[in-house]
C-alpha cells in the first residue's frame, strides 16, 4: 500500500466538499480508499467509485426531502412516566455498574432497562438498591450475542412508558456538551425519529493495570484525535421501533417508521444520516459518547473472557492495538461532571 498525502476533492456546482485526509492506493484492487474525513475517522473505509458518488449525492439531495417529511409525518407527542430512559445489556460488569447508573442519572436519565447476559458477579447487590427506588427494570436475558434481541424487546415493551430510549453499553457514557442536561438536549429533537450521538474512542491512557476504585470517567482521558463516524441512538418512542427492516440490524445508523413513511436518523447537529453520509460541520460536538472500548491493559483482558454481547470472538488481542495505537489526545468534556459525582458515590449531600 502507498500512503498518499492530503487531498481535497470537491463536486462542481455545490458548496459540499469531501476532506480526504488518507488516502490508500490498492495496488491490487487499483482503487482508492479514504479512511477519515476532516471531521470523522470512518469505521469502515470508504473507497472513491461511481457507487460511492451516487449515493454521496443522493444523500445531499434527499436531505431536504426527510427535513420536509419530518416535519409533515411528526406524531403528537405526550409526556409519559419517563423522559429518557437507557437500555443496556451486560455480563459480569458489576465493578462499572454504580458509576455508571450514578453518572447517568446526574446528567438526567430518568430510567434504566437493564438486561442480565449471563452474569456470576455482584451485579444484583448492586441493583438492588436502584430496583427497590424503581429506578432499574431489571430483566434476565439468557441468550447468546442476544443484544439486539434484547433491544427489541425493551422497544416492545416499555416504549408506551418513556419518551425516548438510549441504546448504549455499560462501556458508553452520554456527555452533553452544549447542554448540561440530556433532556434538554432531546428536547431540540421531538420531531425526529432518532438521534445519533457519536462515538469518541478513548484508549487505555498507559494503564496496565488499573484500581477499579477509582472513577473509569477519571482515570481515561486519552482518545482518539477525532470522532467516529459511528455511535449510539436515542430512539424517540412516538415512533415505530421498525426492528422488521432489513436496514436495522445494528444500533448505529438505525431508521424508524410513522404511518407508511420510513425515516432516517438525524445527528446532534440535526442533519439527515442517511445513504452512509454522516454530515458534520465542526468538530465542536453538541454531545458525544465516551466509548471506553478497552480501558486498561488488564481490564481489557478480563473483557476478552466474558465475551461480547453481539460478536462472540471480537475480543482479540488485534482489538486492543487497533484501538491503543490510534490513541492521539486527551479529552476532558466529561470532568464539567467529575466532582459531582464524586459527591454522589461518597454519599456527600
Amino acid at each position: 500500500m502507498l500512503i498518499v498525502g492530503m487531498k481535497h476533492w470537491q463536486m462542481y456546482g455545490t458548496k459540499y466538499s469531501l476532506e480526504i485526509f488518507l488516502v490508500v492506493i490498492d495496488r491490487e484492487r487499483q482503487s482508492m480508499e479514504f479512511r477519515e474525513s476532516k471531521y470523522l475517522i470512518f469505521d469502515t473505509p470508504k473507497k472513491l467509485s461511481i457507487k460511492f458518488i451516487i449515493k454521496w449525492i443522493l444523500a445531499k439531495v434527499a436531505s431536504p426531502y426527510y427535513k420536509v417529511m419530518y416535519w409533515w409525518t411528526a406524531p403528537k407527542i405526550r409526556q409519559k412516566k419517563y423522559t429518557v430512559s437507557i437500555c443496556a445489556i451486560f455480563r459480569d460488569e458489576g465493578a462499572y455498574l454504580k458509576e455508571w447508573l450514578e453518572y447517568h442519572l446526574l446528567i438526567g436519565v430518568d430510567h434504566f432497562y437493564l438486561y442480565n447476559n449471563f452474569s456470576k458477579d455482584n451485579y444484583l447487590e448492586i441493583l438492588n438498591p436502584y430496583i427497590e427506588k424503581g429506578v432499574v427494570t431489571l430483566t434476565d436475558w439468557p441468550i447468546p450475542q442476544g443484544q439486539m434481541a434484547a433491544f427489541a424487546d425493551c422497544a416492545e415493551k416499555y416504549s408506551e412508558e418513556t419518551n425516548w430510549i438510549g441504546y448504549i453499553d455499560l462501556d458508553e457514557y452520554v456527555v452533553p456538551n452544549h447542554d448540561n442536561n440530556i433532556k434538554d438536549l432531546l428536547a431540540k429533537f421531538t420531531k425526529r425519529p432518532l438521534v445519533l450521538i457519536y462515538w469518541l474512542y478513548f484508549t487505555s491512557s498507559g494503564h496496565l493495570y488499573r484500581n477499579n476504585e477509582n472513577l473509569l470517567t477519571e482515570d481515561f482521558t486519552v482518545c482518539w484525535k477525532k470522532y467516529a463516524d459511528i455511535g449510539k441512538l436515542f430512539f424517540n418512542t412516538a415512533y415505530d421501533y421498525a426492528d422488521d427492516l432489513p436496514r436495522n440490524q445494528h444500533m448505529h445508523h438505525r431508521w424508524a417508521r410513522v404511518g407508511n413513511h420510513v425515516l432516517p436518523p438525524v445527528n446532534v447537529f440535526d442533519k439527515v444520516c442517511a445513504w452512509g453520509e454522516n454530515p458534520v460541520p465542526t468538530d465542536d460536538m453538541p454531545a458525544q459518547i465516551n466509548h471506553y472500548v478497552i480501558k486498561s491493559y488488564q481490564e481489557y483482558g478480563e473483557k476478552k473472557k466474558r465475551g461480547g454481547g453481539v460478536h462472540k470472538d471480537m475480543h482479540d488481542e488485534q482489538y486492543f492495538w487497533e484501538h491503543e495505537l490510534m490513541s492521539a489526545k486527551a479529552d476532558y468534556h466529561i470532568f464539567k461532571y467529575i466532582i459531582l459525582l464524586k459527591k454522589k458515590l461518597n454519599g456527600y449531600k
